[in-house]
């Protein structure tokens, strides 16, 4: 098995690879110019089993992508972890490949869990199916009661058998028809106009 410690950047990367069949160890800086041809060539000619550890960071998407197209293995570490596991306070791109191989040999690698590509993309039409969804139930079931004002009764409230706990709101005791009309200019005379589409 090949185990690569890749100190990734988003204009380049540099490694520092052991190959444990051989014990031959490899160190050198791949360019990501040109999207990434260089990386691109380094990783399509390894042959056998492929282990890549990195550190947690946003910019490389693009490379788990390509990881994931050649078959090999990549592990993401937690970076405070993997900081806080070495003495040295001097930081080099170097140092910090062959730390990452270094966790990786000895399996004391701090990996976190990171979703696979499959699963990112999963997600991504989940989250997308329910925004359209959301955005069709908008279009046709506007939310009840939009436009009304805070205290006031609802033409609905005050026409239909809700006329009694409409009046009271207004201290006018609904009981009959004409107690209903009085609540119905009650609510003219304060205002208070139900604008929901209800």
């Amino acid at each position: 098995m090949k185990i690569i410690g890749c100190d990734f950047h988003p204009s380049y990367q540099q490694i520092a690879m052991l190959d444990q069949g051989t014990g031959e160890f490899t160190e050198m800086r791949l360019s990501h110019q040109a999207q990434g041809e260089e990386a691109r060539k380094f990783y399509s000619a390894l042959h056998g089993p492929v282990r890549v550890g990195l550190e947690a960071s946003g910019q490389s998407q693009w490379f788990e992508r390509l990881l994931a197209e050649l078959g090999q293995e990549l592990w993401i570490g937690d970076a405070a972890k993997i900081r806080a596991s070495t003495d040295r306070k001097q930081k080099t791109d170097r140092r910090d490949a062959e730390l990452l191989l270094q966790l990786l040999v000895e399996d004391r690698f701090p990996r976190i869990w990171v979703p696979t590509v499959g699963e990112r993309d999963a997600r991504q039409l989940l989250l997308h199916r329910a925004k359209l969804v959301r955005g069709t139930h908008a279009d046709k079931e506007p939310v009840a009661g939009t436009g009304v004002e805070p205290g006031c009764a609802t033409e609905m409230e005050v026409m239909d058998g809700g006329g009694t706990k409409a009046a009271g709101k207004f201290g006018a005791a609904a009981v009959g028809q004409p107690e209903k009309n009085g609540v119905a200019e009650t609510v003219g005379r304060t205002g208070c106009v139900d604008h929901g589409t209800g």
